[in-house]
């Protein structure tokens, strides 16, 4: 069964094409021409496939997928300078938080299925997903520095999937690494040429599907639980340093500097 969810810009529709088969539920993220930012439309139509997801007691895993050469370039920054308001940007960055949050607390295995670049809440999105399968040419970053804006947020399931020095250089410096460094690193379970990314996650996706269903809810909501205690208390902090950092004069401008395509000037 195929659903979509919203129109996309630019006449791309839907912005998220939706899949079930087997009780395998596909996302696929549908604004190509975007690099499928994670902007409000977007937010709210992964919000509105996830609770189907969630309602659906034959689901049994869920691969999230994107169409183009990017997975997803993160927030959307361009509607983000448009509402230059402390209020929005914690509004913002909460719901990016609690979309987040439901991914982990899905009762289904949630597989990331990378076909290209992953970066800021992006890589997020990677990381907060159970699993994630990568093509060998994707690479991923956490490079709102480079626009004056720490990544906050994406921090949080960052370093819950890498030694906390690895996971702090990439924040700094917001360099980014290849797909074989992300999965030395932990981010990505498999990679493969990109000819075998299809194969590849139905390979872990058959694997799961040979499992049963209530013993891997069980065993995903204690994996969390015992692992993490405290992840939404560290969002809703995350949330709101994210936010007072876009209100920041130095976040404005650097945001400003990468939508006019310059370098940025930073406040004295």
């Amino acid at each position: 069964m195929s659903t979509s969810f919203a129109a996309g810009p630019d006449t791309e529709c839907p912005l998220l094409r939706a899949r079930d088969a087997r009780g395998v539920h596909t996302l696929t993220l549908n604004t190509p021409k975007r690099f499928n930012v994670l902007g409000e439309a977007m937010l709210g139509a992964l919000e509105a496939a996830l609770e189907q997801v969630r309602a659906d007691p034959q689901a049994r895993v869920l691969v999230l997928a994107a169409a183009g050469k990017a997975f997803c370039a993160g927030h959307d920054l361009k509607e983000m300078k448009a509402q230059p308001d402390l209020a929005y940007y914690q509004a913002l960055f909460a719901r990016c938080s609690r979309l987040m949050l439901s991914l982990q607390q899905l009762p289904v295995p949630v597989i990331a299925k990378v076909q290209g670049l992953a970066t800021a809440a992006g890589c997020q999105l990677v990381a907060q997903c159970d699993l994630a399968v990568s093509v060998d040419t994707a690479r991923f970053g956490v490079n709102g520095i480079d626009a004056g804006l720490f990544c906050a947020t994406p921090s949080v399931p960052l370093v819950r999937n890498m030694a906390p020095k690895l996971a702090m250089e990439m924040l700094v410096t917001g360099e980014f690494i290849d797909a074989a460094e992300a999965h030395a690193r932990g981010l990505v379970n498999r990679v493969v040429p990109v000819a075998e990314l299809d194969q590849e996650t139905e390979r872990l996706v058959a694997a799961i599907l040979a499992k049963p269903r209530e013993a891997l809810a069980i065993g995903k909501e204690l994996f969390y639980r015992q692992r993490e205690m405290g992840v939404a208390a560290a969002y809703q902090l995350a949330s709101q340093t994210m936010a007072c950092n876009m209100a920041h004069p130095v976040a404005q401008e650097g945001v400003q500097a990468f939508i006019d395509k310059r370098e940025p000037k930073w406040p004295a």
